[in-house]
């Protein structure tokens, strides 16, 4: 488990934006090793049998104390509502998850080899622990616990190296939008 230290850059009720800021984060970023990991809160059956059947070796528990998990070898239906994890996934399933939460909050974040240096805030090439993108879908906060009618996009940086949240917000026309806060994975 690594910990992360994320800000918030963009909230839109248009998803089509969110990626689109997404999509620019990625094109300044060092890709190699690009892979997404998924969360969400699931309470419909239809929605869990959508995403297993797209991520089927995706780790579950409930929401409810003493609840079911993938580890006991649960049925998830029979446990609602659970928090559903995929790790390590290509890119190409990220439009598919999308389509498949109906309005279940979620995340979908992108981990890679690091960010490009900024000169202009004192920085050097940002290696792999501190280089993510989290698109929070339906959801204000990383551990989806502000549902919400929106989507917000996070930038994520080492700690030591706080300058550069901002300065990769201005490198696709944003700013922050909201604190730093400790992100853990």
């Amino acid at each position: 488990m690594s910990n992360s230290y994320a800000q918030p850059i963009l909230r839109t009720p248009d998803l089509s934006e969110g990626l689109r800021i997404v999509d620019r984060l990625l094109g300044i970023a060092d890709l190699r090793d690009l892979e997404v990991d998924f969360e969400v809160l699931i309470s419909s059956a239809h929605i869990l049998s959508a995403l297993l059947e797209l991520l089927p070796n995706a780790e579950w528990w409930s929401e409810r104390d003493g609840g079911g998990s993938s580890a006991k070898g649960d049925n998830p239906s029979a446990h609602l509502p659970v928090r559903l994890k995929s790790w390590a996934m290509p890119t190409g399933t990220v439009d598919a998850f999308l389509d498949a939460l109906g309005g279940s909050p979620a995340t979908v974040r992108w981990d890679f080899a690091g960010w490009p240096a900024a000169p202009e805030v004192g920085l050097g090439v940002g290696g792999a622990r501190g280089a993510f993108v989290t698109l929070c879908v339906h959801a204000r906060d990383l551990e989806l616990e502000e549902p919400a009618a929106d989507h917000t996009v996070f930038v994520h940086v080492k700690q030591v190296e706080a300058e550069r949240a901002p300065w990769l917000a201005a490198q696709v026309g944003l700013s922050v939008i909201g604190d730093l806060v400790m992100a853990t994975y």
